[in-house]
Formats: structure tokens, sequence, C-alpha cells
């Protein structure tokens, strides 16, 4: 019971500050707009990096997986119309090949061979940098968050600490308990900053070098792509061995 008592009396004797985000941003209960304003900047940067990532990564992944399983069966058709049936329609590679194949047509309507060769190769390199650019698409937003977030978030510190000293000064006493809370719920919104910038810099980095990867394969798709028009279909890439096929399983004995 005695106990209880002092701790009752002690807990009375020095009441407990609340600091946290919310404190933060509803000082009081009334909203505090400059660090309302900038934790709702931060989080639409957050949302919109990992809604980047994940998206990105997913067509990424479709296109590494089209390369995958289409483009060796692709170059085992005799022309270049019946493999692009065997390719995925709205892909990467089957534009590459319907692209080559209407640039085709359209240089038997030029009469310098030179000239002929130089308009197949800048249509394939025209179709290279649609596709390139599409998947480059969002990435500067992850560059731009992962640049700015930091900074925002040390302005809402900033701010934050300008209006701690200020409450700290009008009170007239600066002693450690007094300074300590307000200046510590101040760096939470430099931590924040940091905590968006992070992922955004790490996914910007990672979707940059799938992306690289993708331009390496249409490259290289897209010349020997060229090559195969250029020789009327003799120049085609090594290939592997087709899988054999799988011995069928013998038939059940006949019951006597």
């Amino acid at each position: 019971m005695l106990i209880q008592t002092l701790a009752a009396a002690a807990a009375n004797a020095a009441p407990q500050n609340k600091f946290g985000l919310v404190e933060v941003l509803f000082p009081g209960g009334k909203p505090n707009w400059i660090p309302l304003a900038t934790f709702t900047i931060l989080a639409i940067m957050s949302f919109g990096s990992f809604f980047i990532l994940f998206t990105k990564f997913a067509e990424q992944s479709k296109i590494f997986g089209q390369y995958k399983n289409g483009v060796a069966n692709f170059w085992r058709a005799a022309t270049l119309r019946e493999g692009a049936a065997k390719l995925e329609k709205d892909s990467a590679w089957r534009q590459i090949v319907d692209d080559g194949i209407l640039a085709e047509d359209q240089s038997a309507k030029l009469v310098d061979q030179t000239e002929a060769h130089d308009w197949l190769h800048g249509s394939l390199a025209r179709s290279e940098a649609t596709i390139n650019a599409k998947l480059a698409g969002g990435l500067p937003f992850l560059a731009t968050v992962g640049a700015t977030a930091p900074f925002i978030g040390l302005f809402g510190t900033v701010v934050g600490i300008y209006g701690a000293l200020i409450n700290i000064g009008l009170a007239g006493s600066a002693s450690i308990d007094k300074v300590a809370g307000p200046v510590g719920e101040a760096l939470i919104m430099t931590a924040l900053g940091l905590l968006v910038a992070v992922p955004a810099v790490l996914s910007y980095n990672y979707l940059q070098a799938r992306n690289k990867r993708i331009a390496e394969l249409l490259t290289g798709f897209s010349t020997d792509v060229l090559a195969n028009i250029a020789s009327h279909g003799a120049v085609k890439p090594a290939l592997p061995a087709a899988p054999a096929a799988k011995p069928a399983a013998p038939a059940p004995a006949a019951k006597k």
C-alpha cells in the first residue's frame, strides 16, 4: 500500500511530457502546418517511389521472361514474319521485329542501296530508343526523391527547432529537459527525409542496372534482325540445341 502511494505521488510530482511524431504534427491537438506539409510531401514521395519500384520491376521482369521464352523459338522460324508470330504481341521484341519488317518494305522503295541500309539501321535504332525511353519512365522521379527528400526533412527540422527555441525563450527556461524534447521532436523530420531518400536511391540504381541489361539485349537482338534482313535470311545467331523430346512411355501390356 505504501509503495503504491509513493509511486502515485512521484507520478503526480513529475508530470510526463509526450513527445513523438503526433506531437510534432498536432501540438496541443492543433495542426502545425509547416511540419504537417513537410510530412505530407515526404509521404507522397515515399508512396510514389515504392509504386515506381514495383511497377518497373514487374515490367522489366516481363521483358526478361519474354526474351528467355520467345527469342530462341523466334530464330528457329524460317522467316522473320513467321518468327514474329511466335513472339508475344505488344512485347519489346515483337516491336523490334515489326519495325524491322516495316523498314525492309519501305527500304525497297529507295534507289540507293546504301541509303536503304542506313534506313534499316536508323529504323531499328529508333525502335530501341523508344523502348528504352519507356523503360526509363519514372526513374527521374526516384532520382529527384533521393536528391531532395533529405533537404525537405531538414527544412522541417530547422523550422521545428526555430519554433522550439522561441517557445523556450518565451517560457524563460533553458534547462536540458526543456530543450531536449522539442529539439528531438524536430529531428524526426530529418530522420523521415532520410527514410524516404535511401530506398529511392537504392531503387533508382537497381532499376537502372536492369534497364542497362535490357538495353544490351535489345541492341544485340536488333543487330541480329538487321543482319538477317540484309542477308535475306541467311544470317542467324547461333542457337542452343533444342531440348530433346522425351521418349514415349511404353504401352501397358495387354491383359491375358
